[in-house]
């Protein structure tokens, strides 16, 4: 065993050789169409139940150039006893190839229920077909949509928060950013397992390259999809290299140990704090890329869903 296969829980060490002997096709040797399909048919076969909620609202949203953005709001109304809720957008991860609001469904329910607020989350638009920076564009448009049209959905536009996970939380990081810069209002930004940097170059890419759920090979494999090697430091794809993070939305980061993301998270997390922003960090022991979406068999998983919600709550209430 590997000093990194060490370091896993003895579950995730169970849940990781059984994907093993699955011997599923790799993402990274699908076209993107069937690699979205495979994921589809997987994501949540080891999430929570969908939770049940009140307010199950599907939505659209305008892009900045007017595509109409398929969304879903979740909400359980009686959690604000009539008064207008805060509101999370969430933005699913899945490399900016993959990902939907089927494959979030279940993570973005129990949001809802743990935080006591509204989650609206965004299909928004996927490389090839769409490359960097339309999703960053997509998730920023939203962003600006939730908060006007907010009092017309029985939201409060003075609460929102941004969250996501993997990509997602990329984007999420990046709404942050732009939102500061437009003098838009957010509690918090929640960065779950969030990319930060556009470079395979830290030392938890090189230890847990292969393994460990999210493999180097997938990264390159998405990152190929998403953006051409000489942009990959721009700070809308890789915001630990933005300019300056100071002023920015308080920030609630989840990460996992055995994660070839975990250093670039840690890393933005410090930045954060340098910056004056205050940070909230929790770091799950033994588990890797993609756990909070691992409900029915990592504890792991509603612990950290359970801190989300607390966050959000916290910062709704401040």
């Amino acid at each position: 065993m590997s000093i990194a296969a060490g370091r896993l829980t003895p579950r995730m060490a169970g849940l990781l050789e059984r994907i093993r002997r699955a011997q599923r096709m790799p993402l990274h040797a699908m076209a993107a169409a069937d690699a979205r399909a495979a994921y589809e048919r997987s994501a949540e076969v080891l999430d929570l139940p969908r939770a049940p909620l009140r307010r199950v609202q599907a939505l659209t949203i305008p892009a900045a150039d007017g595509t109409p953005l398929a969304a879903r709001l979740y909400a359980d109304p009686a959690a604000g006893r009539g008064a207008p809720l805060p509101a999370l957008l969430y933005l699913h991860g899945g490399g900016f190839v993959i990902g939907s609001l089927e494959t979030h469904d279940s993570l973005c329910r129990q949001l809802a229920l743990r935080s006591g607020g509204a989650v609206l989350a965004l299909d928004y638009r996927l490389a090839p077909e769409h490359r960097f920076p339309a999703a960053v564009d997509d998730a920023f448009a939203a962003l600006r949509w939730l908060h006007t049209e907010a009092p017309a959905l029985g939201l409060d536009a003075g609460r929102l928060a941004v969250g996501g996970d993997s990509a997602g939380g990329t984007l999420a990081a990046v709404c942050a950013l732009r939102a500061r810069d437009d003098a838009l209002p957010l509690r918090l930004q929640l960065l779950v397992t969030p990319g930060t940097v556009g470079r395979r170059e830290t030392a938890s890419h090189r230890l847990y390259a292969t393994g460990f759920l999210l493999d180097a090979t997938t990264i390159d494999w998405f990152f190929d999809q998403v953006i051409d090697p000489e942009d990959r430091d721009d700070w809308r794809f890789a915001p630990l290299h933005a300019p300056d993070l100071d002023a920015v939305a308080p920030a609630c980061v989840l990460l996992g140990e055995c994660d070839p993301l975990v250093d670039e998270g840690l890393a933005y997390a410090d930045r954060l704090r340098a910056a004056g922003v205050p940070v909230a960090l929790e770091l799950y022991r033994g588990v890797v890329h993609d756990f909070i979406k691992m409900g029915r068999a990592l504890p792991e998983a509603g612990a950290a869903l359970q801190a989300a919600g607390d966050a959000l709550r916290a910062a709704w209430a401040g």
